[in-house]
């Protein structure tokens, strides 16, 4: 089997008296698409600052490549871009001198794709830094981060402050067209709270709540394994109760019911009350990320 592009193992970080990472584990395959969800403050910034030797884990271990990022980190930044929530550059530069700044540190660089993007993203190469707004910030990011053709991409909230159709085509066209270029070589790790805008994109996902991993799947596996069930019956009477389930709402007639993994088990015993409709949907990726933080917000 290849390396993994993305080994964590046990991490822990702590700032002052409170954990912002806990016990991390996840391991990232070549060419996947990897999502890290959770809601803010649950350690996804943390964790990629460690990935990239910006924080020194205090526990546990990570490694890139099969590198250590902090002993190679040279050798590991080489085959990387990343691209943080928060952008900033040298104020005085236009926005071409910052694209021949980076491409100065690499030793591949798609003049190419340094155009088009320009072009997409209407940006002027003779604008001062200080004159784009936060979106076009972000944008000229992502030509940065793109153009050297890395072998692993991590993007932190990478659409933050671009407007809804600059974010579709960013996600659609600019990161799809990055991974098909090199399929089985290309890797990405995302950070978002657009989960929605992600999910044709994203092969597999990290479910992360106050620091720790709580579900690791393939976006296969969990359409598969978190599934909605709606019935409708003649008689609002003959509503059953449904038990071992994430959720279980009335409504008059109508009954829908969120299942993980118990679908065929809850399906055959509304099929014995003969209801006059019966169907089921698979949940969103958005959906089950809510459905299992909801969940395990209960059990607490």
């Amino acid at each position: 089997m290849s390396t993994p592009v993305i080994e964590i193992t046990g991490l822990h970080y702590r700032y002052d008296k409170s954990d912002a990472v806990h016990g991390l584990n996840l391991k990232v395959m070549p060419g996947r698409c990897h999502g890290l969800l959770g809601r803010n403050g649950s350690g996804k910034t943390t964790t990629m600052k460690c990935l990239l030797s910006l924080l020194r884990p205090q526990q546990g271990s990570v490694r890139l490549f099969g590198l250590d990022p902090a002993k190679d980190e040279v050798a590991v930044k080489k085959r990387l871009a990343y691209v943080p929530d928060y952008v900033g550059f040298y104020p005085w530069m236009s926005v071409q001198e910052t694209l021949d700044f980076f491409a100065s540190f690499r030793d591949r660089w798609n003049d190419r794709t340094e155009k088009d993007l320009l072009e997409r993203f209407q940006l002027d190469p003779k604008k001062k830094v200080t004159a784009l707004s936060k979106g076009q910030r972000t944008q000229l990011a992502l030509i940065t981060a793109i153009c050297p053709e890395p072998e692993l991409l991590i993007l932190d909230e990478p659409t933050s402050g671009l407007d809804p159709i600059v974010r579709r085509e960013f996600i659609e066209t600019v990161i799809g067209a990055y991974q098909d270029a090199d399929p089985a070589n290309r890797t990405i790790l995302v950070s978002t709270h657009l989960i929605a805008e992600f999910e044709g994109l994203i092969d597999e996902f990290t479910l992360i709540d106050a620091g720790r991993d709580v579900l690791t799947l393939t976006t296969d596996a969990a359409r598969e394994r978190y599934q909605r069930i709606h019935a409708r019956f003649t008689d609002a009477a003959a509503v059953p109760d449904i038990a071992n389930v994430i959720s279980s709402r009335k409504n008059g007639r109508n009954l829908e019911v969120v299942v993980n993994g118990e679908l065929d088990r809850v399906m055959n015993q509304l099929r014995q009350l003969r209801p006059e409709e019966l169907r089921q949907e698979s949940l969103s990726l958005e959906e089950t990320f809510t459905a299992v933080l909801s969940t395990k917000k209960d059990r607490q």
